[in-house]
């Protein structure tokens, strides 16, 4: 059987569609590149905002309307608003996030039992989905209370995959030649908390790290607050890195939300910003030239001119290597979809395009820190042949995002690259040696 899988939103469901494409194969199916001509698609779909609830159900209409023979949904939208999701076009099967990882056995009417056998090499999925890095979800789940977010909603408590379970992953991702693990989690730094004795991020990261032979080892988002004392040392230890480089790497992503209190304590979000920027500097004290960026919400309900003001300039402070911006979106079941003060739409666009001018001139003056180095880089993509080369594309353990030129695709392998030029998007350089 031929099988399209379709993914919205986030890196965890990235992690989660790449396992399922494992599980597939594991059973003799096929990965296709695109719903043409597929017996199944399935479309993994998100909620996190109204726009992306619109996306994901523009996937399932495109592939059913690209000739996938059964449409299978699942993701939060999918969980949330299951008869909505059963009622489009070419939908045969809608399987929540509760049950998500029992879909394939679902799908194919048989036992789980065949897929846990021998771990099965990672590849890269085919199209537009194809990554070099493998993302790994350890974590799921969310037992905060965000007033603004749906997924705790969709994906429920908090709960963490056993260490055992990760490690396996990991190395099947390595056995399919992968370079770069990216650890995936609805609240990362939260893993091993509901273990009992419970465990800590750190002991993960400290065992895939001793355990395995991964080249480079990425935490994806983590909650300020549950950062635990002593997480940014592991970065000075000796497994954090090789001879070519950074095995663990020199990027940490910050949910902020707001740079106002009074905003945050509506959100119900910790820490207060002072805290934040503390702990933004404690990362910069411990790990040399790391890039830190963060999610920013525009137009939270209730936000004052004298609120965005505060987060405007707490943002600019701060001096952060990138970032996205939120247009706030009233999520229905959500506390904060009942606010009084809801912002008009169009200042809430007004205020997110100032906020992203300003993480793009933070971004540019972070990127521009690196011209004249050499940096290791992992080329993810191939864009065009010029009459100077192929135009290839990567990223730096530290998230730069580099371009160079090269005589062939140096797709899924490392070289060293002087950086010469940069802009808010990254940088651009010379490849000086060529690497595996």
């Amino acid at each position: 059987m031929k099988i399209f899988l379709d993914t919205i939103g986030c890196r965890l469901n990235q992690a989660e569609i790449e396992a399922l494409a494992r599980q597939f194969r594991a059973a003799g199916h096929e990965i296709v590149p695109e719903a043409v001509g597929a017996d199944l698609a399935v479309v993994n779909t998100c909620t996190v905002t109204a726009e992306a609830a619109s996306d994901s159900r523009a996937a399932i209409r495109r592939a059913k309307r690209q000739g996938a023979g059964e449409v299978v949904v699942t993701g939060c939208w999918a969980t949330l608003e299951s008869d909505k999701a059963a009622a489009l076009e070419g939908v045969t099967r809608v399987v929540t996030n509760l049950r998500k990882e029992s879909l394939v056995s679902e799908v194919l009417g048989v036992a789980f039992e065949p897929f846990d056998l021998e771990p099965i090499a990672r590849q890269p999925l085919p199209g537009l989905h194809q990554r070099t890095r493998a993302f790994i979800k350890a974590q799921d789940g969310c037992d905060n209370a965000c007033t603004f977010c749906i997924t705790r909603l969709a994906r429920g408590a908090s709960r963490s995959r056993p260490l055992d379970e990760i490690v396996a992953d990991v190395e099947a991702a390595l056995k399919g030649g992968t370079q770069e693990i990216v650890l995936t989690g609805v609240t990362l730094g939260s893993w091993g908390l509901d273990f009992q004795p419970p465990q800590r991020l750190a002991e993960l990261v400290v065992a895939l790290l001793e355990r395995t032979s991964v080249p480079r080892l990425r935490l994806s988002s983590l909650e300020p607050w549950e950062l635990e004392a002593g997480l940014f040392n592991l970065w000075s230890q000796p497994l954090a890195c090789s001879v070519t480089g950074p095995r663990l790497c020199r990027h940490l992503h910050l949910p902020l939300q707001s740079g106002s209190d009074s905003v945050l304590r509506r959100m119900r979000r910790k820490p207060a910003a002072e805290d934040f920027a503390r702990l933004v500097g404690s990362a910069r004290a411990a790990i040399p030239q790391v890039s830190i960026t963060t999610d920013v919400i525009a137009g939270f309900p209730g936000e004052t001119e004298a609120e965005f003001t505060e987060t405007l300039e707490f943002v600019k402070r701060l001096h952060l290597s990138g970032g996205h911006v939120f247009s706030y979106s009233a999520r229905p079941g959500t506390p904060a979809a009942q606010m009084k003060g809801q912002v008009h739409g169009e200042l809430v666009k007004a205020r997110s395009a100032v906020l992203r001018a300003v993480l793009a001139e933070s971004a540019e003056a972070y990127h521009r820190e690196f011209t004249g180095k050499t940096v290791q880089v992992l080329w993810e993509a191939t864009s065009i042949l010029t009459d100077e080369g192929w135009q290839i594309e990567g990223l730096t353990d530290n998230y730069l995002r580099v371009t160079a030129i090269a005589a062939e695709p140096h797709w899924n392998r490392m070289d060293r690259v002087l950086l010469k030029t940069a802009n808010a998007e990254g940088c651009a350089g010379e490849i000086q040696e060529e690497g595996r």
